[in-house]
């Protein structure tokens, strides 16, 4: 796994807790910042890249070890406001999943500053998480304390997640005897189901068969018309695009390279990026110019 390069480490996001418990309380995140959730300022990614795992070894001694770097995000600077539903358009390679990744905390910024403001709730890898050991039912309390729930809130949500996850007499078995379509089952069934203020979707709907992907795309369009949650969806599909969200972000060479309403954003997406005939400059920045 290629090492991260860490400059400012800057993520923000906040704190359960006052830091000195004398001083008043801060302003809350809807009095600061209106109702902004994502704010990404001026944002770089870049890894180094060794030749082997040797190298990468050494170079925990030495400065002299010779490395490449790259760059997965490149100066990203935008906003989502609560409520908003967002795809993020482009190839693979663009920087889609690394972005998403520092959203939710997992990695962070060479430069720059990503700032969080709600529960977030991750279909990234879906399996992710589970102690092979426990049976179904105990993942679904170990995932919810790992995200700070208490038990009786865990067991308010127990029934619905079993029920959707539809997985039977299993949910008691070790998780160390699902298939993998199983797990993948489960562990969307725990991140859809609890009421998340952020969800964050990369290709995850494609899980499972088709009566279980029909279910997914229902309880994903019942959050968002509902619940007021901020949806950011990383897709291929322009039809999925479409049907969940209404602000595409398109990233071309690790940069925003377009970013406004959806329609224009699938066009954008499909002839210059597909086709590959990308304008000279990235376009101009629609959403956050108004």
């Amino acid at each position: 796994m290629p090492d991260t390069i860490n400059e400012t480490n800057v993520t923000n996001a906040p704190e359960k807790e006052n830091a000195v418990a004398e001083q008043s309380a801060p302003e809350t995140p809807a009095q600061e910042y209106g109702d902004v959730v994502i704010r990404l300022n001026h944002v770089t990614k870049q890894f180094k890249l060794f030749k082997s795992k040797k190298s990468r070894l050494k170079s925990i001694f030495s400065k002299k070890v010779n490395y490449t770097i790259n760059t997965a995000n490149d100066d990203l600077t935008f906003e989502i406001r609560r409520g908003e539903s967002v795809a993020f358009l482009g190839k693979n390679g663009a920087g889609k999943s690394t972005l998403l990744k520092m959203i939710t905390g997992v990695l962070f910024p060479t430069r720059g500053e990503v700032e969080v403001y709600g529960e977030v709730s991750a279909l990234l890898e879906l399996t992710a998480g589970f102690d092979p050991e426990f049976t179904g039912r105990e993942n679904i309390y170990l995932r919810g304390h790992m995200r700070g729930m208490t038990d009786d809130l865990i067991k308010k949500y127990e029934d619905t997640i079993i029920a959707f996850a539809d997985i039977g007499e299993y949910i008691d078995q070790p998780v160390r005897t699902y298939s993998s379509g199983m797990k993948a089952r489960l562990g969307f069934a725990i991140n859809a189901n609890i009421e998340p203020e952020i969800l964050i979707v990369d290709e995850a709907l494609s899980v499972g068969d088709a009566a279980f992907r029909k279910k997914c795309k229902e309880i994903v369009n019942k959050i968002i018309a509902e619940d007021n949650t901020t949806l950011l969806l990383v897709t291929h599909s322009s039809v999925m695009a479409k049907q969940f969200c209404k602000r595409g972000i398109v990233l071309y060479n690790s940069k925003v390279y377009f970013d406004g309403d959806i329609d224009e954003a699938i066009r954008v997406y499909e002839e210059d990026i597909l086709e590959g005939k990308p304008a000279p400059k990235p376009k101009a920045n629609s959403i956050l110019n108004q």
